[in-house]
């Protein structure tokens, strides 16, 4: 684990950690509170996590937290177990795709058919709301395609900023200063402002245009291919004997504009998230007698995700402008 002390944020991915030496799971103490839910209990629109396309982030198990977030913001949350030209779309009012394409076959597969993606796109057009989430390597790839039907590229791979002292960091954070004044910032009001995001790990992303850029990568911000290469990086950056630009510019490529996007769609509403665990709250534990602490990422670390989460939903079903 030493070699990754510099990347907390590649804990969101389980296969990161050795099954039998650490564990990642829902942090059990998360307990989501909102103390002004937008829709009176269990009468919001119906949020649908989509469950039908390998997904790592599922309503039972890692996006538990956020579907509990929205339950107690009064929206009605379902799992979706039917593809989208097959049933899946009928009476949801949001669609949350979160990691589809969890396999271990390489190169990924798309997760989606192109029947899949005609039917979503249909469906957005005419009015339906996507929050589209896909995090680094796998993930981005497995989405791509159907991210490219609504004009979103991918970059498919692991982004990472740089620290002041010159390390790789894959947390990366959004400070309100950076995040503009989109309605999803703004909230409905002062008490709804989002004060901050952070995000761990996960890849950038470049919109169509007219796209609100809702988290812009910092300047500077790179993006390897994948894991392996990226810790290849922060060793070599480690060392003496190689100019830090050529390190870079051998094993990464500059980040894409964003990790966060909206914008409307026909007579719909689109966010694209290029990070999942932002909107989750997990930790990871390691066995008795490691000496290593649970170490914690999401919404129970990072307060102002819960509000960037509920607030992308509030924009989605129109409560925001």
């Amino acid at each position: 684990m030493r070699r990754l002390a510099f990347a907390l944020g590649l804990m969101a991915m389980a296969a990161v950690v050795a099954p039998a030496q650490a564990q990642q799971m829902v942090d059990p103490d998360f307990r989501p509170a909102v103390e002004r839910p937008a829709w009176a209990e269990g009468q919001g629109p119906v949020v649908v996590i989509d469950e039908a396309h390998a997904n790592f982030h599922r309503m039972e198990g890692r996006y538990s937290p956020f579907a509990a977030l929205l339950r107690a913001d009064g929206y009605r949350t379902r799992a979706g177990a039917l593809a989208f030209d097959a049933g899946g779309l009928e009476g949801v009012d949001v669609l949350v795709i979160a990691n589809a394409g969890a396999t271990d076959e390489r190169p990924t597969p798309p997760a989606f058919t192109e029947a899949e993606g005609a039917a979503l796109e249909a469906w957005v057009r005419a009015g339906g709301k996507l929050l589209l989430i896909a995090d680094h390597a796998p993930f981005g790839a497995a989405a791509e395609g159907l991210a490219a039907r609504f004009g979103v590229k991918m970059a498919t791979g692991y982004a990472f900023a740089m620290t002041p002292d010159g390390e790789p960091t894959t947390t990366l954070t959004y400070p309100a200063e950076a995040l503009g004044d989109h309605p999803i910032f703004a909230g409905r009001d002062a008490a709804e402002r989002v004060e901050g995001v952070t995000a761990f790990t996960g890849q950038s992303l470049e919109g169509p245009a007219g796209a609100a850029v809702l988290l812009p990568m910092a300047a500077g911000a790179r993006e390897s291919r994948d894991l392996p290469t990226l810790q290849a990086l922060a060793d070599r950056l480690k060392t003496e004997a190689e100019s830090r630009d050529a390190v870079l510019e051998a094993l990464s490529k500059p980040a894409l504009p964003a990790q966060g996007l909206a914008f409307e769609y026909g007579l719909g509403r689109v966010v694209v998230l290029g990070e999942a665990g932002m909107l989750s709250a997990q930790l990871i534990r390691f066995p008795p007698g490691s000496g290593q602490a649970d170490r914690r990422f999401g919404m129970n670390v990072a307060p102002g995700n819960a509000r960037f989460g509920l607030n992308i939903m509030h924009w989605l079903t129109g409560l925001l402008p």
